[in-house]
């Protein structure tokens, strides 16, 4: 007897199939057929939710872009937690940490995908930039910091951290140190703090604490 899911159910179940097989044995080597015998569906089926390997990867990259904005959104709402740590663990929760994410990501820097990574990234931007800028307001009113463009700020921060923090293992000891180091320097003065005002908040952070994650 052929089992009726819902449209949602379905869906899902197609793109937790594909992650896995993407994660495990990449975008280009993993074909619709794989996904189809994986789950078990007739191909008109995943075609009535999808209309290609593409377009199920783009889904992909809006429910992980959802996922990396619900943490980033916990994370604010730590009110216990010193703003300053909360603004750098948020940075870091942006950074994808398992082998899909890593696939993902390989797949949306590649020059015929510009148009997806665009897309992600102002996914990433839209969802994450009012919530930087609530924490610099909320260090501002504080008097932590001083700016008059708290989303500018967020902006130019979330952009930076983004782009490189993902790569920071791919660099040696120095070199790791030193774009730490510039990032801590830089946003004091975005933020118009005293130079070194962000060292004992942040260093720490990037010296191993783990992000929670859950």
């Amino acid at each position: 007897m052929r089992v009726v899911k819902k449209a949602s159910v379905r869906k899902n179940e197609i793109l937790d199939v594909a992650e896995r097989l993407f994660g495990t044995k990449g975008f280009d080597s993993t074909s619709t057929n794989d996904i189809l015998n994986e789950i078990g569906i007739a191909r008109g089926t995943l075609y009535y939710h999808f209309k290609s390997k593409e377009d199920i990867l783009d889904a992909m990259i809006q429910r992980m872009t959802d996922g990396l904005v619900k943490k980033a959104s916990g994370i604010a709402e730590k009110k216990t937690m010193p703003v300053l740590e909360r603004l750098t663990l948020m940075m870091l929760a942006l950074n994808v940490d398992n082998d899909l994410g890593h696939e993902i990501m390989e797949q949306v820097h590649k020059p015929q995908n510009a148009l997806m990574h665009q897309k992600m990234q102002q996914r990433l931007l839209t969802g994450i930039i009012p919530i930087i800028a609530s924490l610099i307001e909320e260090g501002t009113s504080q008097g932590i910091c001083q700016t008059d463009y708290p989303a500018e700020v967020a902006e130019m921060t979330l952009l930076y951290s983004s782009t490189v923090f993902d790569v920071l293992t791919e660099h040696s000891e120095e070199e790791r140190q030193k774009k730490i180091a510039a990032f801590v320097y830089n946003l004091e003065r975005l933020l118009g703090m005293e130079r070194g005002s962000m060292q004992k908040a942040i260093i720490p952070i990037f010296q191993g604490a783990k992000v929670d994650r859950e």
